[in-house]
């Protein structure tokens, strides 16, 4: 679409993409790749955790944007000892504290299980937990277990949360160990209060697999629309999303909302490279995305995020996005209820 309205100051997009397989020696293989034989000005949304872990180190040795991650892990807040890598979405320690935050205004007698994934991201999410809870959350968390991305199933970590007498969940997982989650907890009759990190939340990849009865009245925290309500699909910036997706990506989901965090991170990184001016250096880059100041972009501006969700960064502050809005699930949609929730970044 940007080449198409001729691009940015005049240039042209020419975007090259190559798959690591989620596998960090093959992320160091590409990256290497992209930056010495391409020469690449940046690698923009690289996904995931561990490979973006993988070459961190590498990106900054060599002073070369690492902008835009598409993970949540607050590792990529480091300003000071990583100035070339920056997150993009809410980090899991937010989302977790915005978790935290609810549950100790809403159910104060809350026994809580956490099943988290056994690395940064996981870790992250019970971090933000015990940030959120404050000095209650010794007291209220009875419960934790951990799964690696190998496993075949998350059945014994279920019975042993179970077995703890927890009558709240937080599933901080991938869309494949929520969905087997989901499905289990409601297979053995267990009914706790479930919270699910927004990283699964999607109702493609995790809800429709699990089987969306047994989602009924789960909550997540959202930092973008459900394009499946109908008032998101009743704004200008819905139809503007939905006729991207129709004219450039056809064979794409429209369900999944994955493709709506794609497109507007898409837009971030637009409204970054039209900062950039005729001075389109690696240092400019960086320095315009740490230096965004209340950036609206329109599909977060809609009435279910209300008042809008702002993107701003600071050289001190690499997180774009701190706001999230919390959405139960009716079986078919996120229905967003209460108030947008602020975290500190740190």
């Amino acid at each position: 679409m940007v080449n198409d309205e001729g691009g940015i100051n005049g240039r042209r997009i020419n975007f090259i993409s190559r798959d690591d397989g989620y596998s960090p020696p093959k992320t160091v293989e590409m990256a290497r790749h992209l930056i010495e034989q391409e020469q690449v000005l940046l690698l923009f949304y690289p996904l995931g955790t561990p490979p973006n872990t993988a070459i961190r180190d590498y990106m900054n040795e060599n002073k070369v944007p690492q902008l835009f991650i598409g993970s949540g892990s607050a590792k990529f807040n480091d300003p000071k000892h990583y100035p070339w890598t920056m997150g993009f979405q809410p980090s899991y320690v937010i989302e977790g504290s915005v978790y935290g935050r609810y549950i100790l205004e809403n159910l104060p007698d809350a026994k809580i299980a956490v099943l988290h994934q056994n690395d940064d991201s996981g870790k992250d999410a019970l971090a933000g937990l015990r940030r959120g809870l404050g000095d209650k959350a010794d007291k209220m968390i009875v419960a934790t277990q951990s799964y690696e991305t190998t496993d075949a199933t998350v059945d014994s970590q279920i019975a042993s949360l179970r077995a703890s007498g927890a009558n709240v969940l937080l599933t901080a997982a991938i869309p494949k160990f929520a969905a087997l989650t989901i499905r289990k907890v409601y297979d053995i009759g267990w009914k706790p209060t479930q919270f699910l990190g927004n990283v699964a939340a999607s109702i493609a990849a995790t809800m429709q697999p699990a089987g969306p009865e047994k989602g009924i009245g789960i909550i997540t925290a959202s930092w973008i629309p459900d394009q499946t309500d109908p008032l998101v699909q009743d704004t200008a910036a819905y139809k503007e999303w939905l006729a991207w997706m129709k004219k450039y990506y056809p064979s794409g989901n429209i369900t999944d909302a994955l493709n709506v965090a794609g497109y507007v991170v898409s837009q971030a990184f637009v409204a970054v490279l039209k900062t950039c001016g005729d001075n389109l250096t690696r240092e400019n880059v960086m320095k315009q995305a740490a230096s965004i100041h209340n950036l609206r972009l329109p599909m977060l501006q809609v009435p279910t995020l209300d008042p809008g969700i702002a993107i701003s960064t600071n050289p001190d502050d690499y997180a774009p996005i701190k706001q999230m809005k919390l959405a139960r699930f009716d079986g078919t949609k996120w229905v967003p209820f209460g108030e947008l929730i602020s975290a500190p970044s740190n």
